[in-house]
């Protein structure tokens, strides 16, 4: 059952409230889980952009601190909600679940679950996000959209950084070409500018609470499959994994957990296949055992995620 593993951290629902809290909050959860664990790797990632935020609230990088504030903190309350979410033994929205389901699996590299994080909390979450704060604070969402693109470069910075500590050395590098191919296939520039495009459908939306919810709902089911695909599995899945082609410089892969290695669906449901002569991908997994009532929550925690974005929910 997901959540009740031994280790992962005990996160509450409230919302941070500041910045500096959302960093607390995210060392917290990195605190409990095991370093190659997929959450704790967007973990990390996340806390980096967050103290990079931090940094420049007051430095003058930025033309509405205060609302960039505002927009981080509520940001980041739905990161912290999915992990409490899964905490709990729930499913997480549709965005996260890839992530949260494959976070053992030995086949996956440590940068696949770095993007796949950003690809959920970016392209889901972030349009969400921007609408609420929006919604809170009785301004249109033109009046963040410089700020919102100042961020573009603490990301671009941060992403390159985490790839270059995650990447394999030089060694590797031609055992890895599907793993280079494949990452090399998302962008956090590109994820930022459909999600700003996200933001303005939602905001001509939020007055039409059926498609509101039309729109809302199918954006997570599009952000959701994109993760599948990045976190298709290249390597081999056993014991062999992290001695195996896609293990990063001086790392090693949790075994995976119990229940993570049987069928959810075929590596070709996502979009995308391996390439020719690559080690066998195999398959995603089984939905995790929920307690009864596991479907209803999951739908429980959809449904949450809707009415926190300042979006009709009924």
């Amino acid at each position: 059952m997901s959540g009740t593993t031994v280790g992962r951290p005990r996160v509450t629902v409230e919302d941070a409230a500041t910045v500096e809290e959302v960093a607390g909050r995210l060392r917290e959860i990195g605190a409990g889980l095991p370093p190659a664990d997929g959450v704790a790797v967007f973990n990390r990632l996340y806390l980096d952009v967050t103290e990079a935020v931090r940094d420049r609230l007051g430095s003058g990088y930025f033309a509405d601190p205060p609302a960039m504030a505002e927009l981080d903190a509520v940001f980041a309350g739905r990161y912290l909600r999915a992990v409490a979410t899964d905490t709990a033994g729930q499913e997480p929205p549709a965005c996260w679940r890839p992530l949260f389901a494959l976070r053992a699996h030995p086949g996956v590299h440590p940068l696949q679950f770095a993007l796949a994080g950003m690809n959920a909390h970016i392209q889901h979450d972030l349009p969400l996000a921007v609408v609420d704060t929006c919604c809170r604070r009785g301004c249109e969402p033109a009046g963040m959209e410089e700020d919102y693109h100042r961020i573009n470069g603490l990301l671009a910075e941060v992403e390159a950084a985490v790839r270059e500590r995650l990447m394999p050395g030089p060694d590797l590098l031609e055992r890895v070409e599907p793993l280079t191919h494949l990452l090399g296939t998302w962008s956090v520039e590109a994820a930022r500018e459909g999600a700003w495009a996200a933001v303005g459908a939602l905001w001509e939306l939020r007055h039409l609470p059926g498609a509101a919810r039309a729109f809302t709902a199918a954006l997570g089911g599009s952000v959701g499959l994109l993760g599948r695909a990045l976190l298709l599995p290249l390597g081999p899945s056993g014991p062999s994994g992290p001695s195996g082609p896609l293990g990063p410089r001086g790392a090693t892969h949790p075994a995976a957990a119990p229940g993570t290695e049987t069928a959810h669906a075929p590596a070709a449901a996502t979009g995308t296949t391996p390439a020719p002569g690559t080690a066998p991908a195999g398959r995603l997994p089984e939905a995790r055992n929920r307690p009864a009532g596991g479907s209803a929550g999951a739908d429980a925690s959809d449904q949450a995620q809707l009415e926190c974005s300042g979006l009709p929910s009924a």
